[in-house]
């Protein structure tokens, strides 16, 4: 048994620098990124700034990690649930709520402007559970967990989020 713990251990440090993690330090933009088989890449760019009290996550609230939007750019087209994502770049929004959080992919890039759903391309339920070792500032970071598959996951406070991407 403690062996087995110890290859998953090992097999997770090990792929996720080779994924090219950029691990931020706080107040920095980070950017996460996971290449599929074929060599072509999607990446999440955030705010690792830990978010202000008043920022703070608001069940059916559309959350910005940092107070910034995240910005997914991708070199393919991608499915996200049943929605189809064409190249390009997005903004990511997170909607946490108590039992399942939404990750929402929405069209409008400008920096500085607010949330507007009627720019909404795709929404698709996060699995979430319990981080041990709660996590002060947002982290963002890939799995690739298949040959057109990328794992997408975000931690922050005590709550892990993830989503899966798939090159179309």
């Amino acid at each position: 048994m403690r062996m087995l713990a110890f290859c998953i251990v090992l097999v997770s440090q090990l792929t996720l620098p080779s994924a090219g993690q950029q691990l931020a330090s706080p107040g920095q933009s980070a950017t996460a990124p996971c290449t599929f088989d074929d060599g072509k890449q999607v990446a999440v760019q955030y705010n690792s700034l830990a978010s202000k009290s008043e920022e703070r996550l608001r069940r059916g609230k559309p959350w910005e990690a940092g107070g910034a939007s995240m910005i997914l750019f991708t070199q393919t087209r991608l499915t996200l649930g049943n929605s189809e994502i064409p190249e390009g770049a997005y903004s990511l929004y997170v909607i946490p709520e108590k039992e399942t959080w939404t990750l929402v992919v929405n069209k409008n890039v400008t920096a500085g402007s607010k949330y507007d759903e009627k720019q909404d391309l795709a929404r698709a339920s996060m699995e979430i559970g319990q981080i041990d070792s709660p996590a002060k500032q947002p982290q963002i970071l890939f799995g690739h967990t298949g040959a057109k598959q990328c794992n997408m996951r975000l931690y922050y406070e005590t709550t892990g989020a993830w989503v899966e991407f798939k090159e179309k």
